[in-house]
């Protein structure tokens, strides 16, 4: 799997997840589903995203968005 869709992947579980821990546990969790989309936004934009340092450093193969 590139690193373009893994991030897709994971950026998506980050979503459901805080979106299911704010309406089973606090609704401040709301706070990190926003923090994810604001940095999906900027990572539009500007190309770069730290979850790229992270699974570069784990040898995940770059696609064409992150290259």
């Amino acid at each position: 799997m590139s690193m373009d869709r893994l991030i897709l992947a994971i950026a998506g579980t980050f979503i459901i997840a805080s979106i299911a821990l704010s309406h089973y546990h606090s609704p401040y969790w709301l706070f990190f589903t926003g923090f994810v989309g604001a940095n999906m936004l900027q990572a539009s934009f500007s190309g770069w995203c730290p979850m790229v340092m992270f699974l570069s450093k784990a040898g995940v193969k770059k696609g064409v968005a992150f290259e």
